[in-house]
């Protein structure tokens, strides 16, 4: 008898066993969250539907948690692994001291208009009245406060800002008369249905532009330094839903009325038609919107030195770029 017999068989077990464990720590369903089924969040749920995810090997539970804050809040509590946040999200809680990181961005300009009811034909006749958002540090908060500053008024003084909920819902608060205005995303003015309307401003024409990271997928720093393989192949996921989108037009369109709910067409085609300009094919980070997110926040927080580099960490998109998976997607 074959004297290294058992050792050989004890090493052989604890290797099948180390394997094992390895697979099951790698295959560990990961929950993540999206915070908005507007079109400039579609790669999410499209990455979802397409089964990318799966196909590079990533066992994913998607939600929608309607709001960054709420979202960046669960990230931070550990019941979500990786987020769809926005960059002002992400820097109000980085000043809060938690350890959160932007690891890449797909938009990275805040796509909004103000559409007022059709009485309203200039600012001043805005005083007194109500814009909707969906809650207080959003999106909607940061580009209702954006508009009512480049209208020449003051927030929450000479407009009230009320928390309403989603786009759908400040569509519909605006519909009974509950706002005059609210800040929607793109192709969502054609859900109030025939409410006399108008588009008072958009960022679209802003003089300078308005840089601002929208789509960003955020983790906690822990989960980043444990999981850094996941993190790449979520990236990879979501770039070749980003891809998807670009081109294949009337299937995203089909994807998109099954997790809005709306089979709009008008609604449907604009968004898509605007949110296709803004999606980036080399997700980076756009460090001039995310420097005047850090020090909004930072200024709210006395005695804070928070910098961008602090939370921006897109050093996997760079290697993704490097190692040509990028140029692959995207390859006629």
């Amino acid at each position: 008898m074959d004297r290294m017999q058992p050792q050989r068989t004890l090493i052989f077990f604890a290797c099948l066993a180390l394997v094992l464990f390895w697979q099951r720590a790698d295959g560990q369903q990961q929950t993540l969250a999206f915070s908005s089924v507007d079109s400039p969040n579609a790669n999410w749920y499209i990455a979802k539907d397409r089964q990318l995810y799966k196909k590079y090997g990533l066992d994913v539970e998607l939600i929608y948690i309607p709001s960054s804050t709420t979202t960046i809040a669960a990230v931070v509590a550990g019941s979500v692994a990786v987020g769809n946040i926005s960059g002002g999200a992400t820097a109000n809680a980085a000043v809060g001291g938690a350890g959160v990181v932007v690891v890449g961005c797909f938009i990275n300009t805040l796509p909004y208009e103000l559409v007022v009811h059709e009485s309203i034909r200039s600012a001043q006749q805005l005083k007194g009245k109500s814009i909707g958002i969906s809650r207080v540090g959003s999106s909607s908060d940061v580009a209702a406060r954006v508009f009512l500053k480049e209208l020449k008024l003051e927030p929450d003084k000479d407009v009230a800002i009320l928390q309403v909920g989603g786009s759908t819902e400040r569509a519909a608060a605006f519909r009974t008369g509950r706002i005059v205005a609210f800040p929607a995303p793109p192709g969502v003015i054609h859900l109030t249905q025939g409410m006399p309307h108008r588009i008072l401003a958009s960022t679209a024409d802003f003089p300078k532009g308005f840089p601002f990271p929208y789509v960003c997928p955020t983790a906690s720093k822990s989960y980043l330094k444990s999981s850094r393989d996941s993190m790449k192949r979520l990236l990879m996921a979501l770039i070749e839903a980003t891809h998807f989108f670009k081109t294949r037009k009337e299937e995203s369109k089909k994807i998109m009325a099954k997790y809005t709910r709306h089979n709009n067409e008008a609604f449907l085609e604009s968004a898509y038609q605007s949110s296709n300009k803004l999606f980036e094919q080399l997700p980076l980070v756009n460090r001039e919107g995310m420097d005047v997110q850090v020090k909004e926040a930072a200024a709210r927080k006395p005695g804070s030195t928070l910098k961008v580099d602090d939370i921006v960490d897109d050093s996997l998109v760079l290697e993704l770029e490097k190692e040509g998976f990028i140029n692959r997607i995207y390859k006629p």
